[in-house]
Formats: C-alpha cells, structure tokens, sequence
C-alpha cells in the first residue's frame, strides 16, 4: 500500500500548478480561454478512456466480463460527458472564435495522437493515420504499439472463438452471423450478449460525439477548411457512417 506523505495538500496530490498553470492563450482576447481549456479537458478524457480500455481489453481476454462491463460503462459516460461538452464551445460564436483563430497557426483537432490511439484500442485500425506523425516521435510509437496491440474488437472476436463459435474470415458478414446466435440465444450466451451490448453502447456514444462535432463545427465556421488543413466540416461528415463494430449492427435486421 502506498504511504500518504505527511503535509499532501489537494493541490499537491493534483498537482494543480502545473495543471492551472497549462492554459496560456495567444492572444488577449477573452474566449479563447473557453477553447483552450475545452479541448485540454478532451484530452483528459481521452487519456482516462484510454486507460479503462486497455483494463478492458485485459478482462475480456480473461473472460472477466463483469468487471469488463464496468471499465466499459464508464468509457460510456465518459464519452456522453464529452459529446455534452460540445454544446459548452457552442456557446463561442463564429464572430468570437473568428476573432483570435489566427493564434492557432496550423494546429487542428484532427492531429490529436490521442484521439487515433483511442480509435485504433477501440478497432478502427486506418493505417493512414500513422502518416500525420513522424517517424521517431513519441506520438508516432504509441499509435504503431496501438496498431500491433490487441484491440477491444480483436478481443471481443477472440471470446467468441473460445466460446467455439465460427468467425470465418473475421468479415463484417461471417462476424455477425456468429453474433446472431450469441442474440438468438441470449440467455445461454448471457456474458457474450451483455459483452456485446456494452460495446453497442461505445459504438452509439462514439458515433453522437462525431454528430455533434460536425454541428459545432458548421455552428461556428461553417464549411471553411480546418486550421490545420483538413477540410473541416466536409471531413468530419464523411465519418458519420463509422462503426467499431458494424457487424453488431447489422445482425439486427436478421434477429
């Protein structure tokens, strides 16, 4: 058990200087503070889901699926706390953001490191994106060790091969028709169904944080290109129809 330091304060366990301290807007103008501070909020979050997902993936491998289910609620309500926190920056108008968008130079949402590792846990493993960091930054090395790791989707993949269901090719088709028994056969295939709920929830929540990205997004500048090049509202619409788990989705017309 680790001792607690005689004299820990709040603001030392949190370490709250550094924390308080990392807001530095650019400019003197007063809503970029809101900006700043809402998308390093992001980056916490990101970082907690990120931390409950490996946990998750661990358990799932080892057929702990209770104790799964929780890390994976949470990744959940995470996820519906960042999607709300859309409608917090909406409240900057295209007049206010306008006003010091110059400060940001080429910094964009779209190089968030951490925001692809969370993809690539999560399944949605796109190569591509590798190609926005450079080789030899710690950014780069922990979205290859991503890539190469055991994802949420391989591990879900993997508890129904153990469970002696046939996964084919592991193709969205032969992947479903494995999940529709789980479904049709929901009280014998209890864990493996309520696995499977659980990770309907991420896909639903994930898919209601890009939606209400794309609306703040056009709210605010509307269809110009993004800061840091990417096509910006036009981008984020082409991602609407992205699923973790698009075999999970598609058994529900069969069932």
């Amino acid at each position: 058990m680790t001792a607690t330091p005689a004299g820990m304060t709040y603001a030392d366990y949190l370490d709250l200087k550094d924390l308080l301290g990392a807001q530095r807007p650019l400019s003197d103008l007063h809503d970029e503070m809101l900006f700043i501070v809402i998308h390093q909020t992001k980056e916490l979050w990101m970082k907690q889901m990120l931390h409950e997902l490996e946990f998750a993936v661990r358990l799932v491998e080892g057929d702990s699926f209770a104790a799964a289910y929780k890390a994976l609620a949470r990744v959940s309500r995470i996820q519906s706390v960042m999607t709300l926190s859309w409608d917090v920056l909406s409240t900057l108008t295209p007049v206010d953001y306008l006003a010091f968008r110059d400060v940001l130079g080429t910094s964009s949402g779209f190089q968030s490191a951490q925001f692809r590792e969370l993809e690539y846990r999560l399944g949605l493993k796109d190569p591509k994106f590798l190609d926005h960091y450079p080789e030899g930054t710690a950014e780069r090395a922990r979205l290859e060790a991503a890539m190469a790791a055991v994802s949420l989707r391989d591990a879900a993949v993997a508890a129904l091969e153990r469970s002696e269901f046939e996964v084919g090719d592991r193709s969205t088709e032969a992947l479903a028709a494995a999940w529709l028994q789980v479904y049709r056969d929901a009280d014998r295939w209890f864990e493996l169904y309520q696995l499977a709920e659980k990770l309907v929830d991420l896909d639903d929540a994930l898919a209601m944080w890009r939606h209400k990205h794309v609306l703040t997004v056009e709210r605010i500048i509307g269809n110009k290109r993004g800061t840091g090049g990417s096509a910006g509202a036009s981008y984020l619409r082409s991602t609407l129809e992205k699923r973790v788990f698009p075999e999970l989705w598609a058994l529900r017309t069969d069932l």
